[in-house]
Formats: structure tokens, C-alpha cells, sequence
């Protein structure tokens, strides 16, 4: 039985990791030189930033985790002493959705927080069209 749930949860683990187009860490190694960042940053509470630069702390995260990048990218910020940045991976159209959700109660609450957006599907057809 044990077995049995073992393979049902790595199938799930396998099917939600196969819904995207790239890992995250494939949009912050490009974002990390489109921005002059420093990777993966251990913070002095242990946590580790996504981006750093010389004046953002950065949350990267897809669009669906927007909630989620909100705490970490202030958590960040309060680390370094940097401003807050989240950079939101859109991987396709429908997610627009969440970048409103996310700038919509940035601007509410008037949090610290800029935000950017990495559109997968213009990333490609930028890569077509240069080649």
C-alpha cells in the first residue's frame, strides 16, 4: 500500500513539474544578466534570494505563486536593506490574471514592492525573430 501511494504522489510530483514550459531557475539565470543580479544570495536568516541587485531584492516565482513571492520578496528586502522586487514568470496568456492580482494589491496596501513580468511567449517569439 505504502508503495502504491509512494508512486501515485511522485506521479503528481511529475506531472505538476511537466505543466511548465521551463524551470525557475532557467528564467532567473537569464533574468540574472538581462538585470546585472547576483543569483541565489544566502540572506543572514538563511533564506535565500532569487536576484540581487544593486538596488532590488527579487522574489522570482511563477505566476501562480504571486501570494507566496509578496512575504519573500519584503522578506528580502528587509534582509538587505534593498527595495523589494518580484519578478513574475507568465508562461502563458491566462496568466495575466495574476499579474493584476498582484500589482492590484501592491498598489492597495502601497507596499514597497516593484514588479516585473517575464512573458514566456514573447521571450520565444523575440528568439525567432533575431534568428
Amino acid at each position: 500500500m505504502r508503495y502504491i501511494l509512494f508512486l501515485a504522489l511522485l506521479g503528481a510530483n511529475l506531472v505538476c513539474a511537466g505543466a511548465r514550459l521551463h524551470p525557475e531557475a532557467w528564467y532567473q539565470e537569464r533574468a540574472a544578466k538581462k538585470y546585472n543580479a547576483e543569483a541565489e544570495v544566502v540572506m543572514p536568516d538563511g533564506t535565500r534570494c532569487d536576484l540581487v541587485t544593486d538596488k532590488h531584492a527579487i522574489e522570482v516565482d511563477f505566476a501562480d505563486k504571486w501570494a507566496e513571492a509578496i512575504g519573500q520578496s519584503l522578506n528580502y528586502a528587509f534582509q538587505t536593506n534593498k527595495k523589494a522586487g518580484i519578478l513574475l514568470i507568465l508562461e502563458n496568456p491566462k496568466e495575466e490574471k495574476h499579474l493584476i492580482r498582484v500589482q492590484s494589491i501592491i498598489l492597495h496596501y502601497n507596499l514597497p514592492i516593484d514588479v516585473l513580468a517575464i512573458r514566456a511567449w514573447e521571450e520565444v517569439a523575440d528568439a525567432s525573430a533575431s534568428e
